[in-house]
């Protein structure tokens, strides 16, 4: 009798073990032909060349959905087969963009080293003129400032590895990138203010006309000190202005918030040629942003106490901006002559040409 019981309890636990088990196989998803097949390949391998994970990996880079549980775009995707194109396009991308900001600051200082600074001829208690008013200048210095900061640690990001590490050793680097990359990522932002707001102030000065090309086509003459009559801004300025400010300024903030906030839940394709690009835009925009940085300090005398203070000597005027130094003499432009003794003179004195 009670081994009679025992079999029927086997019995039914085995029953209800296998009904269990086909409802757990009822419930569970049909593999893909394609998964079925890349599983027997591995199995096969297993057995002919042990700890060959080929079709593990062939199966991974594939890019057939997987089984995640984590909600998103790309989560059951393992690896972005594009990111290798992109590792590979990085170097010669980032060697290319030294090289031209290399070049680009050795030439200033051949340049410099052979012309040394463009200078003008003083007439002893002239008149200046406010070329620049404060919010000009705030506006310029807010954009000029975060633009460097910007320039230079991604610069030590793009290039450190392969400049500065040899130089400085593994744990300063590692100190100095960390910094770098906080430095960038939190003061870039702040273009999005800066952009527009220079854009603004100096949009109406920079309109493109026939006397731009002509001023061009005179361009060696500028270096040597006779400059083909322009405006307020030269048509080398509005280059930069368009380029540097409008054009690269504008594309380097859309990459830059694409990879600073991947929250936006932008693919990694997407990522990828951000990078890329900003990286192409950012090497332009240095090597062409270092003329109009040399010009505006070393490179022209004057032209650096017009940012700062605002004002330039009429003399200066009439030399680099004939047509703007016409429309102030003629009380048709907006900037004003005022006498010397009512602004700070300049600290420097310059020498006559």
């Amino acid at each position: 009798m009670r081994r009679g019981s025992i079999t029927r309890a086997l019995g039914g636990l085995l029953a209800a073990a296998c009904f269990a088990a086909g409802v757990a196989g009822a419930q569970s998803p049909a593999a893909s032909p394609q998964g079925t097949d890349l599983a027997t390949q591995q199995q096969q391998r297993q057995l002919t060349q042990p700890l060959n994970n080929e079709p593990v990996w062939k199966e991974v880079r594939s890019g057939a959905p997987q089984v995640t549980t984590v909600q998103g775009r790309e989560t059951n995707v393992l690896i972005e087969p594009m990111g290798q194109t992109w590792r590979a396009a990085r170097v010669p991308v980032a060697t290319a963009g030294g090289l031209l900001v290399a070049l680009a600051l050795v030439g200033l200082a051949v340049f410099y080293a052979i012309r040394g600074t463009i200078t003008t001829q003083t007439r002893p208690g002239e008149r200046v003129i406010q070329r620049f008013e404060t919010a000009d200048r705030v506006a310029h210095w807010l954009m000029a400032i975060t633009w460097v900061t910007l320039a230079i640690t991604g610069l030590i990001l793009s290039l450190g590895k392969a400049v500065l590490l040899p130089l400085i050793g593994y744990t300063l680097f590692s100190w100095l990138a960390a910094f770098a990359k906080n430095v960038h990522n939190f003061i870039g932002p702040i273009l999005i203010v800066a952009v527009p707001w220079m854009f603004i102030r100096f949009v109406r000065h920079n309109g493109i006309g026939a006397e731009d090309f002509k001023w061009f086509a005179h361009i060696f003459d500028y270096f040597k000190g006779h400059e083909y009559p322009s405006g307020k801004f030269n048509a080398g300025e509005k280059l930069v202005f368009w380029l540097v400010l409008v054009l690269f300024s504008t594309v380097l903030v859309v990459t830059g918030l694409i990879l600073v906030f991947p929250n936006f839940d932008q693919t990694r394709q997407t990522m990828q040629l951000s990078n890329i690009i900003h990286m192409v835009v950012a090497y332009l925009a240095i090597a062409l942003a270092s003329v109009h940085i040399y010009l505006g300090t070393i490179g022209v005398a004057g032209a650096y106490r017009a940012m700062r203070d605002g004002y330039v000597d009429a003399s200066w005027a009439e030399h680099h901006h004939a047509n703007w130094y016409k429309e102030v003499a003629a009380g048709t432009a907006r900037e004003k002559f005022v006498e010397p003794d009512a602004v700070a003179p300049p600290d420097a004195v310059r020498r006559p040409a």
